[in-house]
């Protein structure tokens, strides 16, 4: 679910996440506390944040705010995971600077799909970010 061409990714979740995130990836850095996620970009310097909005709860527009407004975190691309599209909510948080939302029902239709189709799908987008870094 996450682009391939990240290359590390910090993802503030409680210890029960859905394993469809990340599966196949090596380089995901979990933290479950919230006070630790400034630390954890300063250490780790990652490509990609993932948040868990239920976990986050009241906490998330704070820290977006932050992100936002720091230089350093500019090139941060920004993930939220919810259970449920709610259309006023996530125009806010797409506001606040959330890049891309993943919701619990995207998970579901991905894990119906045949094996098949998921492998091509992915060799169509390792083609698609070869052909994209060969034009970089």
């Amino acid at each position: 679910m996450i682009r391939t061409r990240s290359k590390k990714v910090l993802l503030v979740a409680p210890h029960v996440f859905p394993d469809q995130l990340l599966a196949k990836y090596d380089n995901v850095h979990h933290i479950a506390s919230i006070a630790a996620i400034f630390p954890s970009v300063h250490e780790l310097k990652p490509d990609v944040i993932l948040f868990d909005h239920a976990h986050m709860a009241d906490q998330m527009e704070r820290v977006l705010r932050r992100l936002q407004t720091n230089p350093f975190y500019k090139h941060i691309k920004i993930c939220c995971y919810k259970h449920q599209e709610r259309i006023t909510a996530d125009e806010t948080l797409k506001a606040l600077g959330v890049d891309h939302m993943i919701y619990h029902a995207d998970l579901q239709k991905e894990s119906k799909g045949s094996a098949a189709l998921i492998a091509i799908n992915s060799l169509v987008n390792a083609s698609v970010v070869k052909l994209m870094a060969g034009m970089a």
